[in-house]
């Protein structure tokens, strides 16, 4: 492929999915050493129908509209588990897997049963996104990214996804101490005085402008995938915080970029004539690393041992 057709087809489509990838690996590093990791399932599954109720209220999914209705949805979740959880008497987890699936189902319904359409936010796009639509039309070229004029209709998403992962770095590396001592020992990081509900807190936070900004791009799939697979085979690598957190990202930007190319080019390559589903794919890749980092990882016979600092 030339770079005339590179750049205007592929270019922005696969730096959304790198950096929507990277976005959610950082904090889920963090998310996975608490065994905390589904929350990143549990917040993609919870924004869905705070976003539809945004847009139907605004008409719009701009940033700060869906941030307002994945907040507004979050808030709504968090009341409604404490509530089943006092009046049904069942144990938390139980309390969030009927919370987190019935308002998924609902986020579902309401798009069902709703105009979207001018938005693209439909079923098919809150599951898969839609990455590949996310082309540069004014690029022709690589000379494209020094003419103001064709930077000024780079695909919006571009942008928020890039602000989400430069987010994510400059939070991990402020709060990247007392982050590790509460992960590894909460015991001792109160003793130094530190605020450990506070920064878990913090956490969830991060990770929930994470999900919801790579959201509108690459769908749910991919979000629940980075916060996981990543972190997970990464740690299966090193047993370093530091080398881990690098090893993550490496390998979510590998599964971006496999997975892309493997979805538009992979059928052609099996002599099929149709292209798979990008966000489908890339979800596969990093599956697909994960497995390999569980069978050949030189601390795979380590799995829940500390890391270290």
């Amino acid at each position: 492929m030339s770079g005339a057709e590179f750049v205007p087809l592929s270019l922005t489509p696969l730096l959304i999915g790198i950096l929507a990838a990277i976005a959610c690996a950082l904090p889920g590093n963090f998310l996975l050493l608490r065994r905390q990791a589904l929350i990143g399932d549990a917040i993609s599954h919870v924004v869905l129908p705070g976003i539809v109720v945004a847009f139907l209220l605004t008409g719009s999914v701009t940033s700060g509209t869906m941030m307002a209705g994945a907040a507004g949805a979050a808030i709504v979740s968090v009341v409604l588990i404490e509530a089943i959880r006092r009046v049904g008497r069942i144990e938390p987890g139980a309390a969030m897997g009927v919370v987190f699936t019935a308002m998924f189902a609902a986020g579902v319904l309401l798009i069902e049963q709703s105009d979207t359409s001018s938005v693209h936010l439909d079923v098919e796009h809150a599951l898969y996104g839609n990455l590949e639509s996310l082309i540069w039309l004014d690029a022709t070229g690589w000379g494209s990214l020094v003419d103001p004029s064709a930077l000024a209709a780079l695909p919006p998403e571009l942008f928020r996804v890039a602000a989400a992962a430069l987010a994510m770095a400059v939070f991990l590396f402020v709060f990247w101490r007392p982050l590790a001592i509460a992960t590894f020992d909460e015991g001792f990081a109160a003793t130094l005085g530190l605020r450990t509900n506070a920064l878990g807190i913090g956490l969830v936070i991060a990770s929930a402008i994470a999900a919801v900004a790579a959201f509108d791009a690459v769908g749910s799939i991919i979000v629940i995938a980075m916060f996981i697979c990543p972190p997970a085979a990464a740690r299966l690598v090193t047993n370093r915080l530091g080398h881990q957190v690098a090893w993550s990202v490496l390998f979510a930007a590998l599964s971006a970029i496999l997975g892309y190319v493997l979805a538009g080019y992979g059928p052609l390559w099996l002599g099929g004539s149709d292209a798979v589903s990008a966000a489908g794919m890339i979800a596969a890749v990093s599956g697909a690393i994960l497995a390999i980092t569980a069978l050949v990882g030189p601390c795979r016979k380590r799995v829940g041992a500390p890391a270290v600092g």
